[in-house]
């Protein structure tokens, strides 16, 4: 019966699985492992899950699908709970597991999970598992552990091209781009042919560090010397490169050249170029297509308003926010995570309401006064809000990033890394203010917000203030 059932998950008949399923008087665990697999495979893990709990017996691969599941469709949390549950029933991670609790490590920059499973890895002898290495660099590199990335990468006896360029990606990501080109050029030297992800890294390298020369020369060479035809998330890469340079009208032009047609990121990154160089009027051109694009996507709003904004349009400004209402679209609250000792603290901007926020408020204006004797003035213009300007910086020492920051302060000890996750773009204030309290505090503070790393460390940043 098993063996029907298999049958009918490899040829798709779900419906049919699920009433074979359902008929069967006797069940092994093979019958439930087949039929969860059916589901997961279509997306359905909430229904999987419900099949998962009421199994009565399971083994490592029932758990395994559950957590590769809630991996795969975006639900983290949802993974590294099913793999401490798992734990707990004394069930070991095979090779498999590993791989799918490392990658929700991952997304949730959950390094101290990360870093145990690690151990568990080489005490299990899977050291040499390339996949499990592979998914270690991107773990390593979304935790903002870049030297730990780097040591399993040096480690590594075989490396695939996904390992070249996962390290490729991670270097780009924390604005290293001159150790991501040359990595490029070893991997060259070796014989290893790049693929398309690779270009996608390098693309990226040169973009956060304004290559734009080199930047033009690898999105040629990745068809000219390697057959590589570009992929909507290369012209996305040279449409950020160049909009950031400050060449928007290029920027415009290449999309307009575009074989393929472009995406609400490729408009987005023209956006984005837009806001930093203030051009109004192809910030309104990049608008008008993500309107069709992403209409409910409120970040792209929230930049032209903004852009509005820093010239004084009020009229202008009053009118994106009416669209977003008339359209049911609701700006997304900035938050910032901090993991301490295994616990993840969430702050959202202009958060009263947590337990130590009197600590963090007192300490945060100590680190004040000390800025100040530093020469910090808080940037007031990024409150695109009319307001008085001692309510202005009330509403910047808000921002959820410094309040993640001072609770990292206050709860570990002096010298230790502290590492931040942030769903907005950090903004310039608290870039000026991370880079001060880095120095005063001698503490390296990791941010990860949605599209780099910045690593602030004696009161500089990676990212060398181009970002």
């Amino acid at each position: 019966m098993n063996m029907i059932l298999n049958l009918y998950a490899l040829c798709g008949e779900v419906r049919d699985a699920r009433k074979m399923f359902d008929k069967m008087p006797q069940r092994d665990v093979v019958t439930w492992n087949t039929m969860m697999t059916v589901l997961v495979k279509r997306g359905d893990v909430e229904e999987a899950y419900d099949l998962f709990l009421r199994m009565p017996e399971r083994n490592v691969r029932s758990w395994t699908l559950m957590i590769s599941g809630f991996a795969q469709r975006g639900k983290p949390k949802e993974a590294v709970r099913v793999f401490l549950e798992m734990e707990e029933a004394g069930v070991r991670a095979n090779e498999v597991t590993v791989v799918a609790v490392l990658a929700a490590c991952a997304d949730l920059g959950d390094l101290d999970l990360g870093r145990r499973v690690h151990e568990y890895s080489s005490r299990s002898g899977f050291g040499r598992n390339v996949w499990i290495c592979n998914t270690l660099i991107e773990m390593y590199v979304k935790c903002g552990c870049l030297e730990d990335a780097r040591r399993v990468f040096d480690a590594m006896k075989d490396r695939t091209v996904v390992s070249w360029s996962a390290m490729i990606s991670g270097l780009a990501m924390h604005g290293q781009a001159e150790e991501a080109l040359r990595l490029f050029s070893n991997m060259v030297e070796i014989g290893m042919d790049p693929n398309h992800v690779t270009f996608v890294g390098l693309l990226h390298a040169c973009s956060h560090m304004g290559f734009v020369d080199k930047g033009r020369e690898f999105f040629e060479r990745m068809t000219a010397d390697y057959g590589i035809v570009p992929r909507i998330e290369h012209y996305g890469c040279m449409v950020d490169l160049l909009s950031r340079a400050g060449l928007l009208q290029e920027a415009y032009e290449f999309i307009m050249n575009m074989p393929i047609k472009p995406n609400g990121v490729v408009w987005g990154a023209l956006l984005g170029g837009c806001k930093v160089h203030r051009n109004i009027e192809l910030a309104e051109v990049a608008t008008k297509h993500l309107a069709e694009l992403d209409p409910l996507n409120d970040g792209y709003y929230i930049v032209l308003s903004n852009i509005y904004a820093e010239a004084q349009r009020w009229e202008e400004v009053a009118s994106v926010r009416k669209l977003m209402r008339d359209r049911g679209v609701k700006k997304t609250p900035g938050w910032s995570s901090i993991t301490v000792d295994g616990v993840v603290h969430e702050f959202v901007a202009g958060d009263e309401a947590h337990p130590q926020a009197e600590e963090i408020n007192q300490m945060w204006e100590k680190l004040l006064e000390r800025m100040r004797m530093k020469g910090y003035v808080p940037n007031t213009s990024v409150v695109l809000l009319d307001m008085e300007e001692e309510q202005k910086e009330k509403f910047l020492s808000r921002h959820s990033e410094k309040l993640a920051l001072v609770f990292g302060l206050i709860k570990t000890k002096p010298g230790t890394p502290i590492r931040i996750m942030k769903n907005l773009r950090v903004c310039e204030d608290c870039h000026a203010a991370l880079k001060l309290v880095s120095e005063i505090a001698e503490r390296e503070i990791v941010v990860r917000d949605r599209n780099r790393f910045h690593c602030f460390k004696n009161g500089y940043c990676s990212c060398r203030d181009y970002w």
